[in-house]
């Protein structure tokens, strides 16, 4: 008897590990999906802009953001990962990426080698993007300087270093809806909801996430705290930007100086670095949908 219980164990486990492992196989955008397509490098450069790509993936300690080499170090509770080489270089960059590849990359969250990538890269986010959008944005990357080398190992312990476990956490929190406008709302809200939610990823910054590292949905947007327990990525729904008003935020945005006087500071500089060069319509809407968002309490206080 005993023994033909841990024959079922086994077989149960055996049936189990195959079916995560069949429903976690990468998901892929073929080439035959996105149709024919003209790249706008202006709009691709406005996307480029918005997603504050050189921050994270611009060579560290030097001022050009057009040199994508990569390797700023990413620290989190599950690791330290190390920004990619985005550059052009067909070698160390994605210069001999395809647009399928790129597009997957950021809405589907898999590499051209068919890996799982570590959510620490916003693709959460990127889902919402059009296609033609990322493709312009490609086609600005490939426009920009090549870089060669490529960055360290990503220092990530048993057992999340095991990429297939992402497959998991994908099919939790992976949802792969794109934005959808809303018909209620002015298109420049739409516009601002559409850069804040997609390229700009705002929430995946100033949202607190849950033990998957996950952003808790009902809190989206209230904060973060850092690793010594305060508040590092502040609330921006009304619970803290009440007393602003949208033309406020879009000057913050273009000038990095806040209603109260005073100037933002760490990431979010870098940020406004990247937000100063989009045009003011674009700021102008991304603030008025900010302004919009409904309070919600930091749990470390708003």
């Amino acid at each position: 008897m005993l023994r033909k219980f841990l024959l079922f164990v086994v077989a149960v486990a055996v049936f189990g590990v195959a079916a995560f492992w069949f429903v976690t196989i990468p998901a892929t955008v073929p080439a035959s999906a996105l149709g024919p397509h003209t790249p706008d490098l202006v709009n691709g450069k406005t996307m480029f802009l918005a997603g504050d790509c050189s921050s994270c993936h611009a060579i560290p300690m030097q001022e050009d953001g057009t040199k994508l080499g990569g390797g700023l170090g990413l620290v989190s509770k599950f690791g330290t990962f190390y920004a990619p080489n985005i550059s052009s270089d067909a070698k160390d960059g994605i210069g001999g990426w395809t647009e399928a590849q790129f597009v997957t990359a950021l809405t589907k969250g898999v590499s051209p080698e068919g890996e799982h990538l570590y959510p620490i890269f916003p693709y959460t986010s990127f889902q919402r993007m059009a296609s033609d959008d990322l493709r312009d944005l490609f086609a600005y990357i490939k426009s920009l300087p090549p870089v060669s080398g490529t960055v360290r190992e990503d220092g990530v312990p048993f057992p999340m270093n095991l990429r297939r476990l992402v497959g998991g956490w994908k099919m939790l929190y992976l949802d792969g809806i794109a934005f959808k406008a809303d018909p209620s709302k002015s298109a420049s809200w739409n516009r601002g909801a559409y850069l804040v939610n997609g390229p700009a990823h705002c929430a995946e910054c100033h949202s607190p996430r849950n033990a998957a590292g996950a952003i808790v949905p009902d809190k989206r947007m209230s904060g973060n705290l850092n690793a010594f327990g305060q508040l590092g990525f502040p609330n921006i729904t009304q619970a803290r930007l009440e007393k602003w008003s949208a033309a406020e935020i879009a000057e913050m945005l273009m000038t990095g100086f806040t209603a109260d006087g005073d100037r933002v500071g760490g990431p979010m500089s870098e940020v406004v670095h990247s937000t100063s060069q989009l045009g003011a319509g674009d700021r102008a809407a991304m603030a008025e949908y900010i302004k919009s968002l409904a309070p919600i309490a930091s749990d470390g206080g708003s």
